[in-house]
């Protein structure tokens, strides 16, 4: 398993690009089957969250809501023009809140379980006695 650390500018851009790309395939694979993109956001907000280097952790939980709606745009349903498909966007943005929500809530406990561990080495390496 690759060990890449993102910072959080290329986290968010790689939330955002997968994300995308994973609407456009269900978009092509599943027509506007909203419950698969749901589906694949999950992991993606694991990888975020996890390949976030250690100074940039807060914004992952940041970055993966901004991701959900980027990849909404080719998989939300819309006609007539932008005003539809804007509509279609906020819909499913509705609709789909259950996924974005618990999205957000894993990134968000990883970050924090992180966070936490690497307050704990610190202190531990701060606590040594000089040798």
């Amino acid at each position: 398993m690759p060990n890449p650390r993102l910072t959080g500018l290329g986290s968010g851009l790689f939330c955002a690009v997968v994300m995308f790309l994973l609407g456009g395939l269900c978009g092509v694979l599943f027509g506007t089957s909203l419950t698969a993109y749901g589906v694949l956001f999950l992991p993606v907000c694991v990888l975020t969250a996890v390949w976030v280097r250690r100074g940039d952790l807060m914004t992952a939980p940041v970055v993966v809501p901004i991701a959900f709606a980027v990849g909404l745009l080719p998989v939300a349903d819309g006609d007539g023009g932008v005003a539809g498909k804007l509509m279609g966007l906020v819909t499913a943005l509705a609709t789909q809140a259950g996924w974005l929500y618990g999205g957000t809530l894993i990134a968000g406990l990883i970050v924090i379980v992180r966070r936490i561990r690497l307050v704990r080495l610190r202190r531990a390496a701060g606590a040594r006695p000089p040798v």
